[in-house]
């Protein structure tokens, strides 16, 4: 598995998937959580695939018959679940705010 830069894009994509990790997801339930556009999403997918942060699977359907393209489902694996998992947490811990050494707290609204 390769190192993946997990930005906030990509973050937030993984929560997706970590909400419910043995869910298959394809690009347009993809883009309706995420809001974000097609030439967005799919390079993202693509990199975690290439870590090796998630499986692809071509749905195995009739074109013509099901009036639509085939979909490409895609999932974490096992270790892109536990990097994913590892690096949310790190954002989480990163953005959480904590007190300086020394401050004093600032005085309520209001009161002198």
């Amino acid at each position: 598995m390769k190192d993946v830069r997990v930005t906030l894009a990509v973050a937030t994509l993984l929560r997706i998937f970590i909400q419910d990790p043995v869910e298959w997801r394809y690009g347009y339930d993809l883009m309706q959580l995420t809001g974000f556009p097609s030439g967005k999403l799919y390079p993202i997918l693509a990199r975690l695939e290439a870590g090796g942060w998630l499986i692809k699977e071509v749905e195995r359907i009739d074109p013509s018959a099901a009036g639509r393209p085939a979909r490409r489902h895609y999932r974490l694996t096992g270790e892109g679940l536990v990097a994913a998992r590892r690096e949310l947490l790190s954002i989480n811990e990163q953005v959480q705010l904590r007190p300086s050494a020394g401050s004093a707290p600032h005085p309520a609204v209001g009161t002198t």
